[in-house]
């Protein structure tokens, strides 16, 4: 078995306490293909992934079916969340440092020059809205 870097090849952990690797990342449509391929796992299926982002989120997400937690590897982002009743909660994450996104909490983070994060998401769902 050869190694593979997270940034490119994403884990599913499904049910039964599987570990799968994904294929190759390719933007957000690859979104729909996981979906397709891991759905059947609902709401106990995590996402496992890693991103490097220059520039703050183009657009507010929110997990409707479970938690996520952000851990963020290199630089330093700032996660808002806004909760149901529209109260926002800023959270500064340096490396090392992690956060929860609750479920049906919208979020978006900030970035100045450069963050690495993993996440661990209950993707099956997610919401997108402008910023």
């Amino acid at each position: 078995m050869s190694a593979a870097k997270l940034s490119d090849t994403f884990l599913h952990l499904g049910l039964g306490a599987t570990a799968v690797p994904q294929p190759p990342f390719n933007g957000m449509e690859w979104y729909a293909g996981y979906g397709a391929r891991h759905g059947s796992d609902g709401a106990e299926g995590r996402l496992v992934s890693q991103h490097t982002f220059t520039e703050s989120w183009e657009s507010w997400e929110m997990h409707p079916k479970g938690e996520e937690v952000v851990i963020c590897i290199d630089g330093h982002m700032v996660l808002t969340q806004e909760f149901p009743d529209g109260k926002r909660k800023t959270t500064a994450l340096d490396v090392g440092e992690f956060a929860i996104n609750p479920r049906g909490v919208w979020h978006i983070a900030d970035v100045e020059e450069s963050a690495t994060a993993i996440f661990i998401t209950a993707g099956e769902g997610t919401e997108h809205r402008p910023r």
